[in-house]
């Protein structure tokens, strides 16, 4: 049909930012280009929309886990003119990381620049890359990338998404009521701790509000409010963009995905792509608005079960979030926590228990 919209998303490390911005869509007749993969720099526009730039040049990327499969724009990318950093060496001057699509070539030099030979066999192992190698390579030379992201007047901006990486509880996708309430779940966001962080216990839920934890140069709180006050400042509410919350990451009780990610998250796309344009079928829950059963098209290997299991408000789960919430993560930003997302708390908590 021609139309574009224009989607920013805020994920803590190890969730597929930059898959996402390279995403190649599994759905017939759409099409994804990338503007960027890490910064946006957001101002309002003199037509009162929201606009963003990439500020950076290239992009910064895990290694571990990117193939053509995964990510084949960044491969692409990647091919030339690029810098890795704590990747493995082949033996001849090649590099090669855990997840890159193929066995190791032969003998190879470790991040630690030691001798490695890949054996399957040892389930104990170390990786011959860092888990945190990167790749940096220009934006330009990425097929996706789209005409305009240079463009210093910027991109209006539809829909912010907000995630983590969830196995249970967090549904596939839902989007806030308005621009207060997405502060609010933009304020919760996090991820479930596994065995490779030791300093908390497995299945505690590291929270990394809007995924800024690591990058924010004064108080949380103060941030928080900074949200609310650009809301405050848009001339037209109607034009501030819709913000969702998405988890691509729910686990079955064998410790399955559910979800197969990566390209099939271009059905999840289309659904916030839809409600941008007030045509999305939805329906209001306790937690915000969610797609209707029937809302995303189902992909191959996704039961109806399924799809009910990723859409469904597990109402306990929520109560047990909103306490840990209450206990364990608000009272951390003390006096600078904006009053309204203790309202929104109490509201969710409200909601929940009527719904029971």
């Amino acid at each position: 049909e021609g139309k574009s919209r224009y989607v920013t998303g805020a994920f803590p490390s190890a969730c597929g930012k930059t898959n996402l911005a390279m995403l190649i869509p599994t759905v017939p007749g759409w099409k994804v280009e990338t503007i960027g993969d890490d910064i946006a720099w957001m101002k309002y526009g003199d037509d009162g929309q929201l606009y963003a730039i990439n500020p950076e040049a290239g992009f910064f990327g895990v290694a571990p886990g990117t193939s053509e499969h995964s990510n084949y724009n960044a491969m692409k990318a990647a091919e030339k003119n690029t810098i890795f950093t704590n990747c493995a060496l082949t033996e001849d001057n090649d590099i090669w990381w855990e997840g890159i699509g193929y066995d190791a070539p032969g003998k190879l030099i470790d991040w630690h620049n030691n001798e490695w030979i890949q054996d399957k066999s040892d389930k104990d192992q170390k990786p011959a890359a860092h888990p945190n190698a990167r790749f940096t390579a220009p934006a330009s030379q990425a097929p996706s990338i789209a005409a305009e992201w240079e463009d210093p007047k910027g991109v209006p901006i539809s829909a912010i998404l907000f995630g983590g990486r969830r196995p249970k509880t967090i549904p596939l996708v839902h989007m806030s009521r308005d621009w207060n309430h997405g502060i609010f779940l933009g304020s919760i966001i996090g991820s479930e701790i596994t065995a490779a962080a030791l300093d908390l216990k497995v299945g505690t839920i590291r929270r990394d509000p809007f995924a800024m934890l690591p990058f924010c140069g004064y108080h949380m709180g103060e941030y928080f409010q900074h949200w609310f006050n650009v809301g405050e400042a848009a001339k037209d509410q109607s034009k501030l963009p819709k913000i969702f919350y998405v988890n691509w990451f729910r686990r079955d009780e064998n410790k399955k995905f559910i979800w197969p990610g990566f390209g099939e998250n271009s059905r999840v796309l289309k659904w916030v792509f839809e409600a941008c344009e007030g045509t999305a079928k939805s329906v209001d829950t306790p937690i915000g608005i969610m797609p209707t059963i029937d809302a995303i098209d189902r992909p191959e290997g996704v039961s109806d079960a399924e799809m009910r299991e990723l859409l469904e408000v597990d109402v306990d789960g929520w109560l047990a979030e909103v306490a840990d919430i209450r206990e364990n993560h608000y009272p951390k930003f003390g006096d600078k926590l904006p009053k309204q997302l203790m309202t929104f708390l109490d509201t969710l908590e409200a909601n929940l228990k009527a719904a029971k």
